[in-house]
């Protein structure tokens, strides 16, 4: 069974860290992902950037595309798809797929930045 490890942390204080308490950072990660993938139980890494890069797509009628993370807090974090996309725009049309073949709730478009490639077969 696969299982999604979704990380939080104070946004703030990730972005104020310096390039060396970054570098850091994810040097340890590094150590971590290495012995994963050694196991083969490393699938894709990505780092979504601020929210401040964030789009939600309100799935109403008609939908309403929001900048920013504007999920309601009643509703959680089910999953995620890491799609292709020329842009925002790009994004957005599939979302909106998805978004009439799943009614209700959000979603919410993040660009990311990905550290490591998916299991190999």
């Amino acid at each position: 069974m696969l299982y999604a490890i979704l990380c939080y942390h104070d946004e703030a204080v990730v972005g104020g860290w310096s390039k060396d308490e970054d570098d850091a950072v994810m040097a340890k990660l590094a150590v971590v992902h290495g012995k994963l993938a050694q196991q083969g139980r490393l699938g894709p890494v990505a780092r979504l950037l601020p929210t401040t890069a964030a789009t939600t797509l309100r799935k109403d009628e008609p939908p309403v595309v929001l900048d920013g993370p504007f999920a309601e807090t009643k509703e959680q974090l089910l999953g995620f798809y890491v799609v292709e996309a020329e842009n925002l725009d790009g994004a957005l049309e599939i979302a909106q797929e998805l978004g009439r073949a799943n009614p209700g709730g959000a979603y919410e478009i993040r660009p990311i930045g990905v550290f490591h490639g998916a299991f190999q077969s």
